[in-house]
């Protein structure tokens, strides 16, 4: 009845606001007249007021008049009625005021030009307009917002949300919005002392995080959403063991730099491993990023990599001249292209099928295409595969590497930024010596020319191909076991978006010859997250202790021995000086045997290591 009432109330509302503006200026004029008189009779007296104070009606009728037509004048002119403004919003408000205050201003300038009723009272009256005028647009609000019953026959499933922020409130506004009335919000709880009376939409903050379980128990409900985009790994964790204790279902809304658009129930998700371990916000500088990347031409190698494909994304979003995307395979590439623009378009100009390991075709793309900022990210990355294959190591990372670099070095590119890893700090296996060689190249080519070669330095990524939790994943879905080299190994972790958003920082902030290292946080047990994998799961799986293989450290480093940790410009993002490898070295390392290759790799990491380096230049 109330939502039909509603319907035809919004099919005429033209006629409702003029009647109600209209006639709560002559119920005030009235009204003041009979307040300042102290009388409730009148009289048909237009010019003065009669010696019996009794209300001179036609005066009122006149001077209310007066005001009404003009209001109704400046409605129309700024579209008061017309829905300039959503009924009952502040902004509406404030040119409802404006309108009345104006009109009462005429209404108390005819007045004075010969006493139609007391002076006092327009001005008196114009306040008690402002009153009837918006009350009842704020009752409409309030009748609009207010949840609509949930139909005969669905059942939805009771919401506690966590946070009753910006956050919280516009999901409780789209979940109210959904016509399959999925789930029913019931309670907020929040930290913020300050909330602890919040009220929205007929959803009220009932408590804290320490006290999810009972609001939970009061509400019957068994699910809740952690309704804070911005929550980091450290919340996150915590709002799940408390919910594991009550078995509860965490969901969560994704990090803040996915929503910018706004919070939808659509977006609404299952918590993972990668919310618990890597969400960190991050402070972009985009003038400066745009300054280097904006109308440029912009080369990705390894595109259809995880790196590579989230670089090429981001890349997008600064508006480059062009973005090459290179890879040697076609499936990845194909799978990129349909991520980014929804439909895979493989003869386009913008992807690049070619091996970096081909120095030729290498230099064949760079004269052709002319980039002018070259993002390095293309390698063999696996530790434990590359122990055995070292020869498939060297042919990629190093040689391949100083294909990229010889080519684009040949025509002059502005900037070039190689993609390396943690395992490049003091390595102790064919992959660590392999990028750490890598970084010397790029640090020679910055001695010898003119553009910025720097390489950028981090950890494990979340989520990647190849990664610990994509493995974790796949042995709980074939019911375990998990295995786990041992029970005290650390790694680093972030989320592939925050690493190629600090990337992206570290091309613009980064010098020649240096190698900029990502801030990962504090190492993660990686028996912690076997646990809170098989934890979330629901299911009894067995974490087994395998050993460290060769090549494995028991705990990784950012830097290596002598590095320093310097934050000259961006919180997250250290500067490090980088010895340079020669070319000549670099070719020398590809004639090695099978046999002596690994040997030969360690021994010029390590020369890098204890080689002494210039004084870095910040």
């Amino acid at each position: 009845m109330r939502w039909a009432v509603i319907r035809a109330m919004r099919a005429v509302r033209v006629l409702v606001l003029i009647c109600l503006d209209s006639g709560a200026w002559f119920f005030a004029m009235w009204l003041a007249v009979a307040l300042r008189l102290e009388t409730w009779s009148t009289s048909p007296v237009l010019t003065q007021i009669d010696a019996a104070k009794s209300i001179p009606i036609y005066g009122v009728a006149l001077v209310a008049g007066i005001a009404a037509l003009t209001h109704l004048l400046l409605a129309w002119l700024t579209r008061l009625h017309q829905g300039r403004s959503k009924l009952g919003s502040f902004e509406e408000l404030f040119v409802l005021v404006t309108v009345i205050l104006a009109a009462g201003s005429v209404a108390t300038a005819a007045n004075a030009t010969n006493i139609y009723v007391p002076r006092t009272v327009p001005f008196v009256a114009t306040c008690l307009v402002i009153i009837l005028a918006s009350w009842p647009r704020g009752l409409w609000r309030i009748l609009v917002n207010e949840p609509r019953s949930r139909r005969v026959g669905v059942v939805s499933e009771p919401l506690l949300l966590v946070g009753a922020g910006e956050g919280g409130r516009q999901l409780v506004d789209s979940i109210h919005r959904d016509p399959m009335q999925q789930w029913h919000p019931v309670a907020y709880v929040d930290d913020d002392k300050r909330k602890r009376h919040f009220r929205h939409r007929g959803v009220r903050v009932e408590g804290t995080v320490d006290d999810l379980a009972r609001v939970a128990e009061r509400h019957h409900a068994e699910t809740i959403v952690v309704a804070i985009p911005s929550a980091d790994s450290s919340l996150l964790h915590r709002i799940n063991d408390l919910a594991s204790e009550a078995d509860l279902t965490v969901k969560v809304l994704p990090a803040v730099q996915e929503i910018l658009g706004g919070v939808d129930h659509s977006q609404i998700r299952d918590i993972e491993p990668t919310d618990l371990l890597g969400r960190r916000p991050v402070d972009t500088d985009v003038e400066a990023i745009a300054g280097y990347l904006s109308g440029k031409r912009v080369l990705v190698t390894g595109a259809g990599g995880s790196i590579g494909s989230e670089l090429c994304r981001q890349i997008r979003r600064y508006g480059p001249a062009e973005l090459l995307m290179l890879d040697s395979d076609e499936c990845s590439l194909h799978a990129l292209l349909l991520s980014i623009h929804g439909r895979a378009d493989l003869e386009s100009e913008a992807v690049i099928l070619a091996n970096i390991c081909n120095a030729e075709r290498m230099h064949e793309i760079m004269r052709e295409r002319r980039p002018e900022v070259v993002f390095h990210a293309a390698a063999l990355k696996h530790v434990n595969l590359l122990e055995t294959h070292p020869t498939e190591a060297v042919h990629t990372n190093v040689m391949g590497t100083l294909n990229v670099l010889e080519a684009a070095a040949d025509i002059g590119v502005e900037r070039f930024v190689n993609i390396s890893t943690d395992k490049a700090a003091d390595p102790v296996n064919v992959l660590g010596y392999t990028k750490c060689i890598a970084e010397g190249l790029t640090a020679a080519f910055a001695d010898d020319h003119h553009g910025t070669f720097l390489s950028v330095r981090f950890g494990n990524v979340l989520g990647t191909s190849g990664s610990v939790l994509k493995t974790f994943e796949s042995q709980i879905a074939g019911g375990g076991p998990i295995t786990v080299t041992h029970p005290e190994v650390t790694r680093f972790f972030m989320t592939v978006n925050e690493a190629v958003q600090l990337v992206i920082q570290a091309g613009a902030i980064g010098r020649p010859r240096e190698a900029l290292v990502l801030d990962m946080g504090d190492p993660v047990p990686i028996a912690e997250v076997a646990r809170q994998l098989v934890q979330n799961s629901g299911q009894p799986i067995e974490i087994v202790y395998t050993g460290l293989k060769p090549g494995e450290k028991m705990h990784e480093v950012l830097f290596a021995s002598g590095e320093t940790d310097v934050r000259p410009i961006h919180p997250l993002i250290s500067h490090v000086a980088v010895p340079p490898v020669s070319r000549q070295t670099a070719i020398e390392l590809r004639s090695s045997h099978q046999e002596t290759i690994r040997d030969h790799l360690e021994l010029l990491a390590r020369a890098m290591v204890v080689q002494p380096t210039e004084p870095s230049r910040l």
